[in-house]
């Protein structure tokens, strides 16, 4: 099931939001300057750069890859239209959402690092759980809509933001090599991998995440060990 920018339980993890009653659209573009293209992670550390979940998932396969260059492209030749047809697809899957008894969420960022809530008024969509990853700090202290929640990302490069995030009561996901431990750095570590579900976790603790992809191989400081 897709629409045209949005992906709709098309992958494993948002599929698991199915049991909680979600039915959630993910949008995929190119990120941090794959293709050619203009990085559209502004704050991408090297090691997320190298350990991108751009790889993980049917994000290998070429005919993916060639469709997210496309939106990509769409994006940033044509803004205007993108907008357009990305709120239509919105208001499709709160459509499918309702028709199948399940509450509709939307990730924009899948692979980017957009302010997409400056472009699109969420209020708009009342009905609809908007959530993203950002490794833009000041966005962890905007004043965002009441329907976006925002998880902080955690890199080699910026421990000491993590930490000022936790401590101001926010959540920050950190990626592990293999298992997930109880604790780190002083606060909890719950488990990000049971679901994407964002907006459903409980404030001022770390979304651990286990290492996919070229993650598996990193050795920048990116993934914790």
């Amino acid at each position: 099931m897709k629409t045209n920018l949005l992906s709709v339980n098309a992958d494993s993890k948002t599929k698991k939001g199915v049991d909680s009653g979600y039915l959630t659209g993910i949008m995929y573009l190119t990120p941090a300057g794959q293709a050619g293209l203009k990085n559209l992670c502004p704050s991408a550390s090297k090691g997320c750069k190298e350990s991108c979940l751009y790889s993980a998932g049917r994000g290998r396969f070429s005919q993916v890859e060639s469709a997210r260059i496309r939106k990509t492209q769409f994006l940033l030749e044509n803004r205007r239209a993108f907008l357009e047809i990305l709120k239509a697809d919105i208001h499709i899957l709160v459509r499918q959402a309702h028709e199948q008894n399940k509450k509709p969420a939307v990730r924009l960022n899948g692979t980017s690092d957009l302010a997409f809530h400056k472009l699109i008024d969420f209020d708009q969509f009342k009905t609809v759980s908007f959530y993203d990853y950002t490794k833009v700090k000041r966005r962890m202290t905007e004043e965002l809509p009441k329907n976006y929640s925002l998880t902080f990302s955690r890199s080699e490069s910026n421990d000491k933001d993590s930490l000022q995030v936790l401590n101001a009561g926010h959540n920050v996901s950190v990626v592990f090599r293999k298992t997930l431990p109880n604790f780190w750095n002083g606060f909890r570590v719950i488990n990000g991998d049971k679901t994407d579900l964002r907006f459903l976790d409980p404030k001022g603790v770390v979304v651990g995440l286990t290492a996919k992809g070229n993650a598996k191989h990193d050795r920048t400081g990116f993934v914790v060990d």
